[in-house]
């Protein structure tokens, strides 16, 4: 029963960060200066860009992330008595960390695109 829970909370996890960040165009579009700025070059450029940041996957990374978070919970309850869930803690923990971690990374990819192709990122 409690793998269950696990597993549904993994899912819910993965869901969540993918859906917001499978596209950093639909999620954080990022803020330039537009002084001087031809917009229909701008918005291929930022296509591009995003197409770049879209070899970070997200689900793997939650995926990996969960595993390597359960391989330490497994190692903390099996030398610790009192901590039952440490496994489960882990997994959901080490999904999380690595799905937000690689959402900040497709972010930070994509922001240094548009700077490599000339525009001023503001944010």
């Amino acid at each position: 029963m409690k793998y269950t829970v696990v597993i549904l909370l993994l899912l819910l996890v993965t869901s969540c960060v993918s859906n917001n960040s499978t596209s950093i165009l639909d999620q954080a579009k990022p803020i330039i200066d537009t002084k001087g700025v031809d917009m229909t070059l701008y918005e291929t450029d930022l296509e591009e860009c995003n197409a770049y940041s879209d070899d970070v996957s997200i689900t793997r990374s939650i995926a990996k992330g969960s595993a390597t978070g359960a391989a330490v919970g497994a190692v903390i309850e099996a030398i610790s008595d009192r901590r039952k869930d440490a496994i489960e803690i882990g997994a959901v923990t080490g999904g999380t960390q690595s799905g937000l971690r690689a959402a900040r990374e497709k972010e930070q990819i994509l922001k240094r695109c548009l700077k490599g192709r000339g525009y001023k990122v503001l944010n």
